[in-house]
């Protein structure tokens, strides 16, 4: 059916903005409406839940770290490292010293070796900063010589290496001790001597207590607080580690999450430290038994 003709555009508009006297179906009008009233916005998205932006943004405090942590998280790691690796070659003779060794004084270099264990790390720590001071009778000798210990990232990870050392000893020793000594005894009858020995049967042998220790050393150096902080203080970028950094977030309102976030931290490469060192163990292990 045609649509009737629309009648002639008035002057005037109505209130809802349309021309008086037009059509709903004029061209005209259409198109005026359309300057008029443009079209309606798009309605916005549906916001996420109550829970979801809980979720979400607790997701972005845990893992948002900042300059200050990645900084205590990467020194701590740095500390531990060289904690264990100066500490390695000293603990394999101490162990071995201990497990094959017939001298006087022996009981005395054991208690010595595993003091730290029992005494609390806070004593240890002073000792240190008495021994290793810049007054000290060590630490006099070595600030003229350009080494200095306290109150550095150099103190943190003598103090870490002492605290972890009586582990990787004892883990060590009880590996050498467990030793045939029929095989040693056997490469020395062809004409072997006690270093090469040593060298090509024990410390074969011993491989999988060498990595357990090590890694039980660097795991207490990622964890060491009492010592640390006795002997180098708790300074931020310069010897401010893991567990320090942990301890002044809980001295300070809202530190809860930051806390958090390196309680985690800690707790993956203690984790990652312990599952590494069983793996290794295991494959030097299978090496060992088919050799």
């Amino acid at each position: 059916m045609p649509l009737p003709s629309s009648p002639p555009l008035a002057g005037g508009e109505d209130g809802r903005g349309r021309r008086c006297g037009a059509a709903p179906w004029d061209p005209a009008f259409i198109a005026y409406s359309r300057r008029r009233r443009p079209w309606r916005r798009q309605p916005p998205p549906p916001t996420p839940s109550r829970e979801g932006r809980g979720r979400s943004a607790c997701g972005n405090l845990v893992f948002d770290f900042t300059p200050d942590e990645l900084t205590a998280i990467l020194l701590s790691l740095k500390v531990s490292l060289w904690a264990m690796v100066v500490s390695l070659p000293l603990g394999v003779l101490v162990a071995l010293a201990l497990a094959r060794g017939r001298f006087w004084g022996k009981s005395i270099l054991n208690g010595v070796v595993h003091l730290p264990l029992v005494l609390p790390p806070v004593v240890t720590g002073y000792i240190l900063l008495l021994l290793f001071g810049k007054m000290g009778p060590i630490g006099s000798v070595l600030a003229q010589l350009g080494i200095v210990f306290s109150f550095r990232w150099t103190g943190a990870a003598l103090a870490a290496g002492v605290m972890g050392f009586p582990l990787m000893v004892r883990a060590i020793r009880l590996s050498i001790e467990s030793v045939d000594r029929r095989l040693e005894a056997a490469a020395g009858t062809l004409g072997a001597s006690p270093p090469w020995v040593f060298l090509t049967v024990t410390l074969p042998l011993i491989l999988p207590g060498v990595i357990a220790g090590a890694i039980l050393c660097f795991a207490k150096a990622m964890g060491e607080f009492g010592a640390t902080i006795t002997f180098v203080s708790n300074i931020p970028g310069q010897t401010q580690t893991l567990p320090s950094a942990i301890y002044t977030f809980t001295q300070v309102p809202g530190g809860d999450i930051g806390a958090l976030r390196l309680t985690l931290v800690s707790v993956v490469i203690a984790m990652a430290a312990l599952l590494a060192s069983e793996i290794m163990a295991r494959r030097a292990g299978v090496r060992v038994q088919a050799a």
